[in-house]
């Protein structure tokens, strides 16, 4: 701490007119807050009361008492390793922890005070941000610390973007976006009447990558990604079936499709996690119709999307199928008791490996098997309020260590499991401060 002096220069022709006016002694300071030693604060210095004697050191100033520091403790409930997962702290539960704490001023430190990567993320698109994102790996049931520092925040490098997605108006208005295992697109407007190839498909489109990079601006930029030059490629035919992961509704045996999105928000865009939204215009059958807002999440290192549907209109009861397009020699499973599907396919013929696609709901969730011509679907009643959550995700044998649709179970079963039992965490102010007592959180979640 540097101990800061103060000279006084005291002229002879001042000298009764300084002690004329000499101030009265300072007031007592109050008790000096305790600090962490690992983050102790040097006070600001105070000018001393004017004297016509020799300079005064200064006084101490106060230290505020509102901590600096939020101890998090993470714990994996899970006899399971748990690779890059997202822990998502909101800024509602900090203020709980330390009354006025500024998102914009923190850093996320590990148990060693190493700098963690985060990101900040306004979930609510009101230019503020209201969560702190960051990631950890964990073994099974393994604890772990990390400290929120009150701090000013570095930028993020561009090596470290694992996520993007974005609005393609060159592309007759797609909407595309990957991380740096799966990528997808959905249709806009501008394709429904194309000219050369029109489509009207709310299907989700899948892209199988082999690199980590992002390769989305590039694909576009040289506009052939239907073949792979050592990357991967467009080899998913989506057509009018549901993709890999679209919705419709589900009345009298029958699906009712909306036509292309029609317009779209970006919440969030990486370093490590994607946040946005694509709306769909009315439709249904009879006299059933919705609107659809679907808010779509995905966070560097995942296979699966959190995919979050909002439908108003239509009746209380009404029943929503999410879909797998069905391709030849394609094999589905299903365990409605869990609540997912998978199906695991050949690509172009198998000339391009094998495709693994999965459709998640949270276990408890009341689902049924269907089918159309075009797709599989598991069924499943819409919430009387908020959103229809779940999760779709895709994986490449010729980019994965998930070599076969055994093991793409395998994985479809580990999500399921941690949507269950989400890494628990619980937050703290460090000792000695006002607010020291540990509080349980439940972190929102892309996994």
């Amino acid at each position: 701490m540097n101990t800061m002096k103060t000279c006084c220069v005291v002229m002879f022709a001042l000298a009764g007119s300084l002690a004329s006016a000499s101030a009265a002694p300072p007031a007592s300071q109050p008790a000096v807050a305790t600090r962490p030693k690992t983050e102790a604060t040097a006070p600001k210095a105070q000018p001393a009361a004017p004297k016509p004697t020799a300079p005064a050191a200064v006084p101490a100033s106060p230290v505020a008492d509102k901590p600096d520091v939020i101890a998090v403790t993470l714990k994996n409930p899970l006899a399971a390793k748990r690779k890059a997962e997202t822990i998502a702290l909101t800024l509602a539960d900090l203020v709980k922890i330390v009354p006025g704490w500024d998102l914009k001023k923190t850093q996320v430190v590990d148990a060693r005070s190493k700098p963690v990567l985060s990101q900040l993320v306004d979930s609510d698109g009101d230019e503020t941000p209201d969560q702190i994102v960051f990631q950890a790996d964990f073994g099974p049931s393994e604890s772990k610390a990390f400290k929120l520092k009150a701090a000013e925040r570095t930028s993020a490098a561009e090596a470290d973007y694992k996520v993007y997605g974005r609005f393609v108006r060159e592309r007759h208005d797609d909407f595309a976006w990957e991380n740096d295992v799966i990528a997808h697109r959905v249709y806009g407007p501008d394709l429904e009447t194309c000219k050369k190839e029109p489509l009207t498909s709310s299907g989700v489109d899948v892209w199988v990558k082999r690199v980590p990079k992002l390769v989305v601006n590039e694909w576009y930029m040289t506009d052939n990604y239907h073949q792979d030059h050592g990357e991967g490629a467009d080899f998913y035919a989506v057509g009018k079936s549901r993709g890999c992961g679209g919705l419709g509704i589900w009345a009298g045996g029958k699906l009712s499709v909306s036509k292309n999105f029609t317009g779209t928000r970006v919440l969030a865009n990486g370093p490590i996690r994607l946040v946005f939204e694509l709306s769909y215009a009315a439709w249904g059958t009879g006299g059933t119709r919705v609107t659809e807002t679907k808010r779509v999440t995905l966070d560097a290192g995942s296979h699966f999307n959190r995919f979050e549907s909002t439908l108003k209109g239509g009746k209380a009861s009404l029943s929503v199928a999410i879909g797998i397009a069905k391709h030849p020699d394609g094999v589905v499973e299903v365990d409605d008791k869990a609540a997912w599907m998978r199906t695991w396919e050949p690509l172009d013929g198998g000339k391009a490996g094998n495709l693994g696609c999965a459709i998640v709901l949270p276990p408890g969730s009341h689902v049924e098997a269907q089918q159309t011509d075009l797709e599989h679907l598991l069924v499943t009643p819409a919430p009387k309020s908020g959103p229809l959550t779940y999760y779709v995700g895709t994986t490449w044998d010729r980019a994965s260590k998930i070599a076969g649709a055994a093991d793409w179970t395998k994985e479809v079963q580990l999500l399921s499991s941690q949507i269950a039992n989400p890494v628990q965490v619980s937050l703290a102010a460090l000792p000695g401060t006002p607010s020291s007592n540990p509080a349980p959180v439940t972190p929102s979640k892309s996994k």
